[in-house]
C-alpha cells in the first residue's frame, strides 16, 4: 500500500457517476430501440393491462425516440444528483417510491390501451423533492437550493395538468406527489420529532 492513502470521492462525484450511470443506461437503451425498429417501447406501463404492472420497475428507462430522452437528459441528471446530495440512502428511497408511484398513476389513469414511458415522472419526483425539502427542514442552503431550482425548472410543474397531447400529466402528477411525500417521509418527520423533544 502507498504510503499516501486515496482521497475517498466526493458526494458529488458519486451523483454524477450513479445518475450519470442511469442517464447513459437510458441513452444505451434508446440506441437498442432504434436498432431494433422500437422493440422496446411495449415494455412501458400499459394501462390497466394486469401483467404490464412489474414495467413500471424500468419505464422510466425507456423513451419514444430521441428527441423524448434529450428533452429529459438535462433536467434528470440536474436534479437526481441535487437529490442525491442529500445522501445516497434518501436519494434511493425517493427514487425508487417515485418511479413506483409515478408508474402507477400512469397505469391507473391513463386511458385504456395507453403505453407510458420516460424519466419525466422521475423528474417531477426529484423537482417536488427538492422543493418540499427547503420547506420541511428550513434550513438556509436547502432553501435556496429550492429557491433556485424553482427557478430553473418550476415552469414544468404545469405538465400535472392534462394540457397536451401525448405527455403522460398522469406519470408527471403521480412523480410530483411521490417527491412531495418522499420529503415528508425523510424531513418533515425528522423534523417534528426535535419540536417535540
Amino acid at each position: 500500500m502507498s504510503e499516501t492513502a486515496a482521497k475517498p470521492r466526493s458526494r458529488v462525484a458519486d451523483a454524477f457517476i450513479v445518475v450519470g450511470g442511469m442517464l447513459a443506461l437510458m441513452w444505451v437503451l434508446e440506441g437498442i430501440d432504434t436498432v431494433t425498429l422500437n422493440a422496446l417501447d411495449s415494455f412501458g406501463v400499459q394501462s390497466w393491462v394486469p401483467a404490464s404492472l412489474v414495467n413500471v420497475l424500468w419505464s422510466p428507462f425507456l423513451h419514444f425516440g430521441w428527441p423524448h430522452l434529450i428533452g429529459n437528459s438535462v433536467p434528470f441528471l440536474v436534479l437526481g444528483v441535487l437529490t442525491y446530495l442529500s445522501g445516497p440512502a434518501r436519494w434511493l428511497f425517493t427514487t425508487v417510491f417515485t418511479t413506483i408511484v409515478s408508474g402507477l398513476f400512469a397505469w391507473l389513469l391513463s386511458p385504456l390501451g395507453t403505453i407510458t414511458a420516460g424519466a419525466s415522472g422521475l423528474i417531477f419526483g426529484y423537482l417536488t423533492y427538492l422543493l418540499a425539502r427547503g420547506i420541511y427542514t428550513r434550513k438556509l442552503g436547502q432553501i435556496l437550493v429550492s429557491v433556485v431550482v424553482f427557478l430553473a425548472y418550476g415552469s414544468v410543474l404545469l405538465g400535472v395538468l392534462p394540457t397536451q397531447m401525448g405527455v403522460s400529466w398522469q406519470a408527471h402528477l403521480g412523480g410530483a406527489i411521490a417527491g412531495v411525500a418522499s420529503a415528508w417521509y425523510l424531513h418533515g418527520r425528522d423534523r417534528r420529532r426535535s419540536t417535540v423533544a
